[in-house]
C-alpha cells in the first residue's frame, strides 16, 4: 500500500485530488486517505473532475501493483449536501452510502456519545456470555474467560471513544451475573446429585 501512499501524495502535489485540513490555520495538516490493511479511504471533492482523477490513479495502480481494485464492492459516501452524487458513482462504477458507515468495526459519522455504537459490542459480549456455560465453570475458570475474552472486547472502541455511564453499569452487571449467578446454578447441581 506504500506504492498507492506515494501516488495519492503525487495526485495531490499536482492538485488533482484534494482532501480535508484538520487543525488550525497555523498547525494544519491535509487528509486526503487513511490505509488499513486491504482497506482505503480517499477524501476528496465530489467535483467530477477530481473523481476522474482518483478514477485514473485507481487504474494506473492496478497495473504498477498487479492488484485489482474491486469497485462493485466500493461505496461513495457523501459529507453534507452533495448535488452530482450520482454522476459522481457513475464515472466510478460503485455504489452509494450514507453516514453513519461501520468501517472496522466502527460507526463513521455516529455521534461519539450515541449509544447505539456499542449495541455491537454489548451484543457481542451477551452472545458469547450465552453460550458458555457456567455451571459448568469453577469461579477460577469464569474469571479467566471474564478477563481474557470479554473484558477485551471493548477495547478497540475505548480506544478512541468515551464509554457511557449507563453502559458502563450494563457491561459491569453483565459480567457480575456471570461471575456470581453462576453459584446459585451450582447449588443446583449439588442438590440434583
Amino acid at each position: 500500500m506504500d506504492v498507492l501512499s506515494r501516488m495519492m501524495e503525487g495526485m495531490v502535489d499536482w492538485g488533482f485530488i484534494s482532501g480535508f485540513s484538520v487543525g488550525d490555520s497555523s498547525r494544519s495538516i491535509s487528509v486526503t486517505h487513511l490505509l488499513f490493511a486491504d482497506d482505503t479511504l480517499i477524501f476528496c471533492d465530489p467535483d467530477p473532475d477530481q473523481i476522474c482523477s482518483m478514477r485514473a490513479l485507481l487504474l494506473c495502480f492496478e497495473a504498477v501493483s498487479s492488484l485489482k481494485v474491486n469497485l462493485t464492492r466500493s461505496e461513495i459516501v457523501p459529507v453534507g449536501l452533495v448535488n452530482n452524487l450520482n454522476k459522481v458513482a457513475a464515472i466510478l462504477g460503485c455504489k452509494v452510502s450514507s453516514l453513519p458507515v461501520k468501517y472496522l468495526g466502527l460507526l463513521l459519522g455516529a455521534s461519539h456519545k450515541s449509544k447505539a455504537m456499542w449495541d455491537g459490542i454489548v451484543e457481542k459480549i451477551e452472545r458469547k456470555l450465552e453460550v458458555w456455560k457456567r455451571i459448568y465453570l469453577s469461579k477460577g475458570g469464569r474469571i479467566t474467560l471474564l478477563k481474557s475474552t470479554l473484558s477485551n472486547l471493548p477495547w478497540y472502541f475505548l480506544s478512541l471513544f468515551p464509554l457511557p455511564a449507563i453502559l458502563a453499569n450494563r457491561l459491569e452487571n453483565l459480567y457480575c451475573d456471570f461471575l456470581w449467578g453462576g453459584l446459585e446454578d451450582e447449588k443446583k447441581i449439588h442438590l440434583i446429585k
